[in-house]
């Protein structure tokens, strides 16, 4: 059971670290955290540490920091509601921001042990590749796959999954030239209902030195943040459906697996889902972080904000939608697990 639980560990640290972001922003700005809470249902340990109780719940699957008028309004001065909207937006984003900060060191640490780092110029090709016979050439450097800029081989990963007949549009960099090559083919294999290229070739490294771990270090982070942002994309268009979803369950059980084999694996997941976290966390949907921004936005335009009430409104109407969609992905994974 260790990798599981180190996998369950791993996913709390993430929430920790988000809810922490929204508690040290909140007491710079001098408003009162009344609870820093991790997980739901009933509480398993709590202690009252000056003006805020520390809590542990029974369901590690989220977490919260509960201030002082945030939900509703507060006589008090030190209240989330009292506060400027500059100091109210800074608090709310700054739980994402604590996550992508995270995935960004996360990244580094990865990379450390790295004697050369990959680029996206082909070095040679395996036998018999496949590619090689439909025009890439060694000494090519790939800059777009399908019309998606390339900048690391994390975006190469991406953007060779889902391809149901391996065959890609590709531009590269060919002699100090573009070239844009069509229905570039690969054989291609499929795994959990997604299919993916077979890459049939190998890229030059780059020689690790202080400035190239700083670039390699940005560019992995920034590749993540693209993973991320195209899986949404990819979502709401209908290239991948429900079933490539996963929720705490699902993330939990990946974890594990991969931890089995080698802990030292799990930090590339743990960088790109808290990347994850805090890209989702921003989007301008109701009951998120960036639900709640957007009215802070409205507020510092129209210098007037909108009333606690239709605010309030929104976001629970939001947080129902969201529970439900949350409770249908975590039945798929649970049955998946079963299943498998």
């Amino acid at each position: 059971m260790w990798p599981y639980l180190v996998a369950i560990l791993a996913f709390v640290l993430l929430i920790i670290i988000h809810e922490l972001g929204h508690f040290i922003a909140a007491k710079i700005c001098g408003v009162r955290v009344n609870e820093f809470a991790v997980g739901f249902g009933p509480k398993l340990f709590k202690k009252k540490i000056g003006e805020t109780v520390y809590a542990w719940k029974l369901i590690p699957l989220g977490g919260y920091c509960a201030m002082e008028g945030e939900d509703e309004g507060s006589e008090d001065e030190r209240a989330f509601c009292n506060k400027g909207p500059l100091k109210r937006l800074f608090i709310v984003a700054n739980g994402a921001i604590f996550n992508l900060v995270l995935g960004l060191i996360i990244v580094a640490i990865t990379l450390i042990p790295s004697q050369k780092f990959s680029s996206t110029t082909i070095a040679s090709f395996t036998d018999n590749a496949v590619s090689s016979q439909y025009g890439l050439e060694a000494g090519d450097e790939i800059l777009s796959v399908d019309g998606r800029k390339i900048f690391t081989t994390y975006d190469l990963s991406y953007a060779f999954t889902g391809v149901d007949d391996g065959a890609i549009d590709i531009t590269v960099k060919r002699n100090g030239e573009k070239v844009e090559l069509k229905d570039v083919r690969f054989e291609t294999a499929t795994e959990n209902e997604i299919s993916y290229i077979k890459v049939d070739f190998y890229v030059l490294g780059i020689e690790k030195t202080p400035l190239t771990f700083i670039t390699q270090t940005i560019h992995t982070a920034i590749a993540n943040c693209r993973v991320v942002w195209f899986s949404l994309i990819d979502l709401i268009t209908g290239k991948y459906g429900l079933s490539a979803m996963s929720g705490p369950v699902g993330i939990t059980a990946t974890i594990g697996s991969v931890a089995k084999a080698n802990l030292f694996n799990i930090l590339p997941i743990m960088a790109l889902i808290t990347i994850n976290l805090g890209i989702f966390n921003l989007l301008p949907l109701p009951a998120l972080d960036g639900g709640r921004i957007i009215f802070i936005l409205i507020e510092l335009i129209t210098r007037k904000p909108v009333p606690q009430k239709y605010e309030g409104l929104v976001h629970t109407i939001g947080l129902i939608i969201l529970l439900a969609f949350m409770l249908l992905i975590t039945a798929k994974d649970i049955i998946s697990l079963i299943a498998g």
